[in-house]
């Protein structure tokens, strides 16, 4: 009778993969958005166009251009066209404008499909940014102009839009800074 061929030994390590310098989660968890990162994304970004284009059409339909309306406070709105960028820069520049927000909204798309399970919130501020941005590219687009109409009297006018790109990058910056900080072990 012949002896069995012996075993080889069971190679067991705890917290990290086969390598031995991989930990396990690194190996093991895709940051690449899933189904539900890009319905969220969908969802905040559909909500942020519609808003937008709805109130832009309410202003333009109920205030002349030029005319103003005292709200509450320092808010008031005055309804204007702004062919530029932020603050009125570049009023000649429509197709720049137009050509470097596309690319900047793909950027951003590629940005998402690769990373945009990284952090819950990813998918409402990516989604607020895409949102405004594409609202003001359809109104460029089809207009050459935005219209803006929050006016707080210290500061240039401004769309749901602007808000909502500002918004979503505040979003961003706070999650990326709230995830970058180092752990700390409760004593």
């Amino acid at each position: 009778m012949t002896e069995p061929a012996p075993r080889p030994p069971v190679d067991v390590r705890v917290g990290s993969s086969t390598d031995g310098l991989a930990p396990v989660s690194v190996a093991e968890r895709s940051l690449a958005a899933g189904t539900h990162e890009w319905v969220g994304l969908a969802a905040v970004s559909g909500a942020a166009v519609v808003a937008d284009q709805i109130t832009k059409r309410i202003v333009a339909g109920t205030l002349e251009l030029g005319e103003s309306r005292h709200v509450a406070g320092p808010l008031d709105l005055h309804h204007v066209q702004n062919s530029g960028i932020a603050f009125g820069l570049f009023p000649e520049a429509t197709t720049i404008v137009i050509v470097l927000t596309s690319m900047v909204i793909a950027w951003l798309l590629v940005v998402f499909a690769r990373s945009g399970a990284r952090h819950p919130v990813m998918p409402v501020g990516l989604g607020l940014v895409v949102g405004g941005s594409l609202s003001n590219l359809a109104d460029r687009v089809r207009l050459g102009h935005v219209t803006d109409f929050l006016d707080l009297n210290f500061w240039p006018a401004f769309n749901l839009a602007d808000t909502f790109i500002v918004v979503g990058v505040a979003l961003l910056l706070g999650a990326a800074l709230i995830s970058d900080r180092p752990e700390t072990r409760p004593r």
